[in-house]
This record gives C-alpha cells, structure tokens and sequence, in this order.
C-alpha cells in the first residue's frame, strides 16, 4: 500500500524485476514519469507524515540513490532551496 499520489511498493518491485529488454519504450517513458514524480514526493514530503511502510520504502531508495550517484543525504527540496540561496547552507 501505499500513499495518496505515491508510487505503490508492488508496482516498484514489478517494473524492478522485469528486464528493460522486455518493456515497451511507452511503459519505460511512463515509468521514468512516475518514478520521478515518486522522488519529487520523496523529498517533499517529512518522513514523519508517511504510513510505515512508505517511510521505509524512502529510506531504502534514498540510501540506494546515494550508493548509486553519491548524496549528500539533503531532500530535494533543501537542494532546491540551496541552490536559490534560500536554504541553510550556501
């Protein structure tokens, strides 16, 4: 299950072990779609707000994000604010 607007833990579990080799170029697009949509709520949304099991979920894909392309552990939105001026770190 889970959040209002948020990409469900099953869907993400089915287009992750399902090869790209196998999916149309209109299902890769639609994915590439929510799960950037996903990421936006990710950042925004406090973790203190989230059922559990999208708390977890998060947690899991941000620590997989950092692996992946390196982080610095800061929300999208704190990026975003930060790279206007508007955040705590310049």
């Amino acid at each position: 299950m889970s959040d209002a607007g948020r990409k469900d833990f099953s869907d993400k579990l089915k287009e992750g072990v399902t090869p790209d080799s196998s999916k149309s170029t209109q299902t890769k697009v639609k994915e590439t779609f929510t799960d950037t949509g996903d990421k936006i709520a990710r950042g925004t949304q406090p973790d203190d707000q989230k059922s559990t099991g999208q708390e977890m979920s998060d947690k899991f894909s941000r620590s997989k994000d950092r692996e992946v392309h390196g982080g610095t552990g800061e929300s999208i939105l704190d990026k975003t604010k930060n790279a206007l001026g508007m955040g705590d770190k310049h």
